[in-house]
């Protein structure tokens, strides 16, 4: 695992003092998007369809502050839009660190260069620059060429500064497993302190959904990658579980909780991969109000594909205080890369008619390849 013990030991902390006070709920990491707008338009992002007067709106100071204080969460992830194109983001990130929280600000490093003297390096702040595999795959999945070179400069300009750097991954369909391996090994070779790596998640609103790979072919992938990665020493910013997970051999049901959204229309119900479910107007709300049991992979037709950090990652860390042993075991061996997997969520029938009958509604087909 990439990451810095003194933070594993802040994290562990928080976690034990949820269990001694018998806390169900609890935020692992708080997502903190303070904007929408960004600077490039990937195809298969869910987040810059909008108007331009949701667009041009963004969090304040404030606004973010008070969104890190009432949740609580020892770590906040900023996600956008990109985040560098928000003026107080230097601000922001100074108010998060001085509550001594963990920082991790996502961004496409095209603005990185530029704006990075607004920064100082701190071992509460990480960049998470967004990189989809090496050059050819990156500059396709962001839909712009030159974005990878930029990115390696950027990357390259922030460790030599003395800043934490992770690589954010999202993997699409047409990946091959030994291609993925040369990238992570380039990441490592950049001396990164980590990569998070993930399948991406089919946004109803993305403008192309033949992006996404979905079911046993995640799986199969992983399995081949972790195969290649035995022999390798990747530092992979996942527990030892999640990443089981991945590879098909654990059955989870997501915690979208352990990452709530704080976004410009509220907290986002009920994480932040699915948009138009509602907010609501506090964190306390968002948590009392929120019909979680209608959500998840055995639950919703919108979730049976979904294997995201940001609504796994919690689950298998909470698997990981329940089965210590378990959870060890899976560290010393890695993920398990051969033989059977868990069987593959069934979304209940009465759901899945419901789903069927939406979907069988003649649609614009102009108007659903324009939808994000």
């Amino acid at each position: 695992m990439g990451v810095p013990l003194r933070q594993q030991l802040t994290v562990g902390s928080y976690l034990i003092k949820q269990k001694i006070k018998g806390v169900k709920k609890y935020p692992l990491v708080l997502m903190l998007e303070p904007l929408f707008r960004c600077n490039l338009a990937c195809a298969g992002c869910g987040k810059i369809d909008y108007q331009d007067d949701i667009l041009d709106k963004r969090l304040s100071y404030e606004e973010c502050m008070q969104a890190v204080d009432e949740c609580g969460a020892p770590m906040v992830s900023i996600p956008g839009g990109e985040p560098l194109i928000h003026k107080e983001m230097p601000q922001i990130v100074a108010g998060i660190i001085a509550r001594k929280k963990y920082v991790y600000l996502c961004t496409n490093a095209l603005l990185l260069k530029k704006r990075i003297d607004d920064y100082t390096p701190s071992p509460y702040l990480t960049f998470s620059i967004h990189l989809d595999g090496m050059q050819e795959r990156h500059d396709a999945s962001v839909c712009q060429e030159g974005v990878f070179d930029r990115a390696i400069e950027a990357i390259k300009l922030a460790l030599g500064k003395g800043f934490r750097v992770t690589i954010n991954c999202t993997l699409f369909q047409g990946e091959k497993a030994d291609e993925v391996a040369e990238f992570l090994d380039f990441a490592m070779d950049l001396g990164v302190e980590g990569v998070t790596i993930a399948p991406g998640f089919s946004y109803e609103r993305a403008p192309a959904q033949d992006v996404f790979i979905k079911g046993k072919e995640v799986k199969e992938l992983f399995r081949d990658i972790f195969k290649i990665g035995k022999t390798r020493k990747w530092k992979l910013n996942h527990s030892s579980l999640y990443l089981d997970f991945l590879a098909g051999n654990q059955s989870y049901e997501c915690t979208p909780w352990g990452n709530p959204t704080r976004n410009v229309f509220g907290w986002q119900k009920p994480c932040y991969l699915l948009a138009d479910e509602g907010n609501a107007a506090s964190f306390q709300e968002l948590l009392e109000t929120t019909p979680w049991d209608k959500y998840g992979n055995s639950n919703n037709p919108k979730c049976a594909s979904c294997m995201a950090h940001c609504g796994y990652e919690a689950t298998a860390v909470e698997d990981m205080l329940r089965n210590p042993l378990k959870g060890f075991w899976a560290s010393l061996r890695g993920p398990k890369t051969d033989g059977d997997m868990v069987p593959e969520p069934i979304v209940p029938q009465v759901v899945s008619t419901a789903y069927a009958s939406l979907s069988s509604i003649p649609v614009n087909v102009e108007m659903a390849d324009q939808a994000h």
